[in-house]
């Protein structure tokens, strides 16, 4: 019956059953046996023949009319089905930075589990290198975390926001008196970071090289223990403006860090992931994603 109603507002369109069987590439014989058959069906009639014209019924008014709409939904139903029945298994595997925790990402995983609810999420937080480690072996779908790499022709690259990049001192540290700090204040304090003893190295050739930090270096292995290092005067630690971060009080300041020559260093947050892995649901999911990160900005 879909395919009897195309013919029939096609014929309507075009105002004639000829260009109406050239557009639909059937015959003027079978578009007409089409809609005779679909009026038997109904049990009304939708056209009057009149020689050469023709003219609508009242039936055949109200059945142009939501036709369209009709076969459009319809069109929808397919692609949902077909979209639907073409994945093995509906889950999207998200992973996200240690020591991030946005209302954006909470936001962003409650209207997509809304829309989509047959997916299974699932999320779970890791280091730079980690996250790398498990995307490139095909572990998770998604990674969303600030640029640390050269951008891959393997992957895309969706830029969210630059984010800037911050300092917690000691309180009680003289510099926690001033609105912001250079990396060439700092070079006498030590920079925390978290890593894994297998990953240290890169995380300092990071540190120094992209970002100008030029400290000594003083590694703890989670997000608190840097932390409770930083109140305990033992340095600095480097983190990503983006989120909800913590209220620390007055054991901890946060100034946002600029280069020597004033520029302030910013950090490029992106949502990743493989090109030979791209479905529908890592792109609504990044899309909805970058609305969300952008409004809280």
């Amino acid at each position: 019956m879909l395919k009897q109603i195309k013919y029939f507002l096609a014929v309507v369109d075009c105002n004639s059953f000829t260009e109406a069987a050239e557009q639909c590439f059937i015959s003027q014989s079978a578009i007409s046996q089409q809609i005779s058959a679909l009026e038997e069906d109904l049990g009304v009639q939708l056209i009057k023949r009149e020689k050469r014209k023709f003219s609508l019924t009242a039936a055949g008014e109200y059945l142009y009319q939501n036709g369209t709409a009709l076969l459009e939904k319809a069109e929808e139903l397919r692609r949902e089905t077909i979209r639907i029945g073409q994945d093995d298994e509906l889950q999207l595997r998200i992973g996200y930075l240690i020591g991030y925790e946005g209302k954006e990402l909470q936001d962003t995983i409650y209207e997509f589990t809304e829309d989509y609810p047959e997916v299974i999420l699932s999320m779970a937080k890791y280091s730079h290198e980690d996250l790398f480690k498990r995307i490139s072996n095909n572990e998770i779908d998604l990674v969303l975390s600030y640029q640390r790499r050269a951008f891959s022709e393997a992957y895309e690259n969706f830029h969210l926001r630059y984010i800037p990049c911050l300092v917690e001192i000691p309180g009680r540290s003289k510099l926690a008196l001033e609105e912001s700090v250079s990396t060439e204040q700092l070079k006498d304090m030590p920079c925390i970071l978290v890593a894994k003893k297998e990953q240290q190295e890169l995380e300092q050739g990071f540190y120094q090289n992209v970002l100008g930090i030029g400290s000594s270096f003083y590694f703890v292995e989670s997000i608190d223990d840097a932390r409770l290092a930083v109140i305990g005067n033992r340095g600095f630690l480097p983190i990503a403006d983006v989120g909800n971060l913590p209220d620390t009080g007055k054991s901890i300041r946060r100034l946002p860090i600029h280069r020597p020559d004033n520029k302030p260093i910013q950090l490029n947050y992106c949502a990743f992931w493989k090109k030979d892995r791209s479905n529908y649901y890592i792109e609504e999911f990044a899309s909805m994603f970058y609305k969300r990160f952008n409004q809280e900005s």
